[in-house]
């Protein structure tokens, strides 16, 4: 058997969070009516809607632009002032689709362009430093919209059902 290459055990590890990531999102909007995702904290925060369109903005911008070579067309303003006139389930399909393009990417990325420089948003990164980015600033926002959720309907959201948190680390 051949020893798994270390791009591609990155490359399958940032699929993994960013999945996590999209289920964890996809757990929480089916716990809210539209009115909810859209509600504001207060006027300094954003809405759950708002963080999903940035998220999709962001990912779009750093993975399908920057690293699949598409346009960038993102609005970066837009994200947080547009009010969300859909329903869930469009919100759902939209994070989930960007998402599901983006984690395409990474998997079919070849080695040169994981080591390639780019300039992303003005700042300079080769494609290793891209996905870091887009999976930590994933995850960073998928923990604000459970926390969010959370206030919003009271309740564990499950994410660690069925599994024990609490075994010991052992050697493989």
């Amino acid at each position: 058997m051949q020893e798994k290459s270390l791009n591609a055990s990155f490359k399958t590890q940032a699929i993994f969070r960013m999945d996590e990531s999209t289920e964890r999102i996809e757990k929480c909007l089916n716990m809210l009516t539209i009115a909810q995702a859209c509600q504001k904290p207060n006027e300094s925060s954003n809405s759950i809607a708002n963080l999903i369109l940035h998220l999709c903005g962001n990912i779009t911008q750093y993975i399908l632009s920057a690293l699949a070579q598409e346009e960038d067309t993102r609005q970066r303003d837009l994200e947080f002032s547009t009010q969300w006139d859909a329903d869930i389930p469009t919100l759902a399909k939209k994070m989930r689709s960007t998402a599901d393009k983006a984690m395409a990417v990474i998997s079919n990325l070849p080695e040169e362009e994981l080591l390639r420089k780019r300039i992303v948003q003005g700042f300079e990164l080769d494609g290793i430093g891209i996905i870091i980015h887009v999976v930590e600033h994933y995850s960073y926002h998928t923990g604000q919209i459970a926390l969010l959720t959370k206030l919003l309907v009271d309740k564990d959201l499950g994410f660690y059902d069925g599994i024990d948190l609490n075994v010991k680390n052992a050697p493989l």
